[in-house]
C-alpha cells in the first residue's frame, strides 16, 4: 500500500480533475485507493473530485457488491471557455495514451 503522497509546491500542466478522470478512463473498476495512489493524491481529495465530476455531468458510477463502476460521459464538453466545443474524450485521448506510453517506456533518471 502507498503512503500519503509528498506534496508538490508549484504549478502543475494538467488538473487533479484531469488526472483523476484519466485514471478512471484507464480503469474504469479503480478503487479510490488506487486513484489516489496513481494521480499522487489524498483518497480524501480523490473523493472530492469524483463528486465534483459526478455533479457537473461528466461521470457516473453504480455499485456492483462493493466495487464502484465508473462510467464517463465522453461526449460532454470542457467547461472552459478557452477550450469550447472539445470533449472529454479529446483530453483522454491525450492524456490516457500518454500514460499507456509512459508506462511501456519508462523515463531515465
Amino acid at each position: 500500500m502507498v503512503g500519503v503522497p509528498q506534496s508538490h509546491t508549484g504549478w502543475t500542466f494538467i488538473t487533479s480533475h484531469a488526472r483523476v478522470l484519466a485514471a478512471i478512463a484507464d480503469n474504469p473498476n479503480a478503487r479510490i485507493r488506487d486513484i489516489a495512489a496513481r494521480c499522487r493524491l489524498t483518497e480524501r481529495a480523490v473523493s472530492r473530485i469524483i463528486s465534483d465530476l459526478e455533479q457537473d455531468g461528466y461521470l457516473s458510477h453504480t455499485r456492483d457488491g462493493r466495487t464502484n463502476n465508473y462510467r464517463i460521459e465522453p461526449d460532454k464538453v470542457l467547461r472552459h471557455p478557452a477550450e469550447a466545443g472539445l470533449s472529454v474524450a479529446s483530453l483522454l485521448s491525450l492524456l490516457v495514451q500518454d500514460e499507456t506510453d509512459r508506462i511501456r517506456k519508462p523515463v531515465a533518471p
